[in-house]
């Protein structure tokens, strides 16, 4: 399964805001904070294990991140972090290949794993009982996986496929790969997770191995165990199963290419005559949540949902409804990366307006409200919205472990985790406005037309 990092949105997706719509009834009793049902520890070997007790039904989930994703990669070998992926769930030394999916259903649950940029993951949810075992099996393919060259071809034919029906029958999805590349010119955010084709053609049962010897170790991974369980008992297991694991003592430092200082917009058009419905894009680079400060994060966090979060945004009330320019638009910032991010937006035109006439719309919707500054009522009702999506959200135990899992991947603590929803609750005005300025420069962007094969193209 590939999990990308959302840079260029998809529209007709209509992601919702991130936190829209939503709201506490007035007599809803808030349950256990989650972070008083949060433990986490280190395994002498360098694994961080984080437990998040839920006891009201007898599940458990385990997950398994690796700080290792598709940033990660050597050059040339764009996609071996997904490749290898798709191969762990191949023969160990101790299980057949496909045995340890196979054993999940026949218990019951359910698996799979995911890679993104700065991380994979790979999990099980079960019974709470049958905890040992998975963590029996997922320690196993740690260490010993053996891949032949049969396994390397069909699995490559397998993402090759994946390829083709994820991106390359999807205009969409090839022109976020080209938003992507025209906003990164050094970072290797600018390549897509799945891989380049060409490169994907080439990568060898060496690539892999190289990968996986290199970041699959205790101490580059992350255990986060959630639901029925005990976490005495949690340690216990862990200790067995992954503590006897060796660290690697050549582990690689965490240091990638940064992107030079951006000093001039940039601009693409991509056509294909698949296109059903044209629209535009703008990415600006934007600062990601660092350790310790993530003020600024959550004041980009916050303008993303002023500006684009629902039918009462801003963008909404002057693309939408007032100059009826556009029939949807978003804003969309996740600042969860190892290096700097994007600051996304999307306009979809009206019928009878063209993608030039869409751009310069959204730029006086822009314009107008670094002129008018933060609306107050507003901002106290995102913020009241957004205390009651993290209300619902303890509910949700698959959530709160994705959420843990994430952060930790990309190098923030578990307090700054912890940390995140009073500091969401007291960024100011003056702050959003602060944010909105520094990252909201034309000389940052990237602006993207998607357009149909027999369009009339003009450029600004």
């Amino acid at each position: 399964m590939l999990q990308t990092i959302a840079r260029g949105l998809a529209p007709l997706a209509l992601v919702a805001g991130l936190f829209s719509g939503l709201a506490a009834p007035a007599f809803a009793e808030a349950p256990a904070s989650v972070t008083d049902r949060v433990t986490d520890f280190m395994l002498d070997n360098g694994m961080q294990v984080v437990v998040v007790e839920d006891h009201r039904a007898p599940v458990v989930q385990q997950m398994v991140w690796y700080r290792a994703g598709s940033a990660d990669e050597p050059k040339g070998e764009s996609g071996v972090a997904h490749f290898l992926e798709h191969l762990m769930f191949k023969a160990t030394k101790n299980m057949a290949s496909g045995e340890l999916s196979a054993t999940v259903a026949a218990n019951g649950g359910e698996d799979n794993a995911f890679t993104s940029y700065d991380y994979t993951a790979y999990y099980q949810r079960v019974a709470a009982d049958r905890l040992e075992l998975m963590m029996k099996m997922e320690a196993d393919r740690m260490v010993n996986l053996i891949l032949s060259e049969d396994d390397i071809r069909t699995e490559r034919d397998v993402i090759l496929e994946e390829r083709n029906m994820r991106t390359d029958n999807n205009p969409r999805a090839l022109f976020g790969e080209q938003m992507n590349a025209a906003q990164y010119l050094n970072s290797r955010y600018g390549l897509p997770v799945i891989g380049w084709r060409h490169e994907m053609e080439e990568l060898s049962r060496a690539d892999a191995l190289d990968f996986y010897h290199t970041y699959y170790a205790p101490n580059d991974a992350i255990l986060v165990v959630s639901g029925d369980v005990d976490p005495a008992e949690v340690r216990r297991l862990a200790e067995t199963y992954y503590g006897v694991i060796p660290a690697n003592p050549n582990l690689p430092e965490r240091i990638r290419a940064q992107e030079p200082p951006q000093t001039a917009a940039r601009r693409l058009t991509y056509k294909d005559a698949r296109v059903a419905q044209p629209y535009v894009s703008r990415s600006y680079l934007a600062p990601e949540r660092d350790p310790g400060d993530q003020k600024k994060a959550a004041a980009l966090t916050l303008l993303a949902e002023m500006l684009g979060g629902g039918n009462t945004s801003y963008l909404a009330e002057k693309l939408q409804f007032d100059t009826q320019a556009a029939v949807w638009s978003n804003a969309y910032y996740s600042g969860t990366s190892v290096d700097r991010t994007t600051f996304d937006l999307v306009v979809v035109p009206a019928d009878g307006v063209n993608l030039e006439e869409a751009e310069a719309a959204l730029d006086k919707a822009l314009a107008d409200f670094m002129e008018r500054g933060v609306d107050m009522e507003q901002l106290e009702r995102i913020k009241m919205q957004l205390r009651a999506s993290q209300i619902y959200q303890q509910d949700n135990v698959d959530g709160i472990a994705n959420r843990y899992g994430s952060a930790l991947a990309v190098g923030l603590s578990v307090k700054d985790i912890q940390d995140w929803p009073e500091i969401l609750q007291s960024v100011t005005a003056d702050e959003i406005m602060e944010a909105a300025r520094d990252v909201l420069r034309p000389e940052s962007s990237v602006t993207g037309w998607l357009m149909r094969q027999d369009e009339e193209e003009v450029m600004q």
